[in-house]
C-alpha cells in the first residue's frame, strides 16, 4: 500500500510541474495529452479563458476500428486534433502530455500533429 501511494504522488508532482512549466512559458494554448490501456485523447485548452478549443478521442463509435489504443489511433488522434486546431484558429500550442512520459503513443500524437501543422 505504501509503495502505491508514492508512485501516485510522483506521478502527480510530474504532471504538476510538467504543467507548471508550460503556464508559466506564455500564453499559448495547451495541447493536453490523457491515455489509458484503451484509448487515447487529445484536447487544446484555452487556460486565459478556461475553455476547451478542440477535442479529438478514440472512443466512441466514430473510432469502433481496431486502431483506437495502438499507434494508430494515436497517429490519428494527433492528426485530427491539428486540423480542428487550425480550424479554430489555433497555429502555436504548448504540448502538455501530463504524467506520461515522451515515448510511444505519445510521441506518436505529437509527430503526427507537428507533421499536420501544428507548431509546439
Amino acid at each position: 500500500m505504501k509503495a502505491h501511494k508514492q508512485a501516485y504522488r510522483r506521478t502527480k508532482r510530474r504532471a504538476l510541474s510538467n504543467r507548471n512549466r508550460i503556464r508559466s512559458s506564455g500564453t499559448r494554448p495547451r495541447l493536453s495529452v490523457h491515455r489509458t490501456a484503451r484509448h487515447i485523447t487529445a484536447q487544446i485548452i484555452d487556460d486565459q479563458s478556461q475553455k476547451t478549443l478542440a477535442y479529438a478521442t478514440t472512443v466512441g463509435k466514430a473510432n469502433a476500428d481496431k486502431n483506437s489504443g495502438n499507434m494508430e489511433g494515436a497517429k490519428a488522434v494527433g492528426k485530427k486534433i491539428a486540423e480542428l486546431a487550425i480550424a479554430a484558429g489555433v497555429k502555436q500550442v504548448a504540448f502538455d502530455r501530463g504524467p506520461f512520459r515522451y515515448h510511444g503513443r505519445i510521441k506518436a500524437l505529437a509527430e503526427s500533429a507537428r507533421e499536420a501543422g501544428l507548431e509546439f
